[in-house]
């Protein structure tokens, strides 16, 4: 009896991978939707670029100023 649970262990793992597997590609059947980039691409990604300017030019200025040292 206690080999049939054993065999039963040993076999629920493949066979649970091949069913995964099986439905993943079931899923696979749709339709091609269009891809998934929004149309506003090109806005958003000139905000994060301009963004991404503003914070290195914030940078740069803490950099260049000169910080509180504390007193001694």
């Amino acid at each position: 009896m206690s080999t049939i649970f054993y065999s039963l262990a040993i076999l629920a793992c493949p066979v649970g991978m091949g069913l995964m597997m099986w439905f993943m590609m079931r899923g696979n059947k749709e339709p091609n939707r269009p891809s998934s980039t929004p149309p506003d691409a090109g806005a958003e990604l000139a905000r994060l670029r301009a963004e991404i300017d503003q914070l290195q030019a914030a940078q740069r200025e803490t950099k260049t100023t000169p910080q509180d040292s504390p007193a001694r």
